[in-house]
């Protein structure tokens, strides 16, 4: 017997810059983003996106993508993409876009990956502020010592 569905595997869901389609069907994917320094808050970020292949699945599904606040309750972003899987040798590539995301504090974001309802990963997004040092300002001097 034929199952008619199973729940999808997520293989892989990275946070990037940009996302690209190449005309042969490859994807080429621009800036993984591992953490978000930044010199002040509040600040914009023009764009984020966050790439998502599941694999070994049957069936129609629902896949949600949740960018959480520090306070672990607030959703700042959400996308809703719905996909198929006719075999479970196939796979489906899902991309998620989140224009002009305000981050207003510091701290570790949660980007939560879901399909229909079961969370299949979470994973944390450091946003730290890091000032950019005063060009104008020139580091100490250190004396040189004796016989150098």
């Amino acid at each position: 017997m034929q199952p008619t569905r199973i729940l999808p595997d997520l293989q892989c869901s990275l946070l990037c810059e940009e996302v690209r389609q190449e005309i042969n069907g490859n994807f080429f994917l621009v800036g993984i983003i591992n953490f978000i320094r930044v010199p002040q808050l509040p600040i914009t970020a023009f764009k984020l996106m966050v790439f998502n292949r599941w694999t070994a699945g049957v069936g129609q599904f629902t896949e949600s993508v949740r960018l959480i606040e520090p306070d672990q309750t607030t959703v700042l972003r959400k996308s809703d993409v719905k996909f198929a899987l006719q075999d479970a040798m196939f796979h489906a590539t899902n991309v998620s876009l989140f224009g002009q995301v305000e981050f207003k504090t510091a701290g570790v974001y949660f980007v939560e990956v879901l399909v229909d309802d079961v969370m299949k990963l979470r994973y944390p997004l450091s946003v730290v502020v890091a000032p950019q040092p005063n060009p104008n300002q020139l580091p100490p001097v250190k004396p040189e010592s004796p016989g150098s």
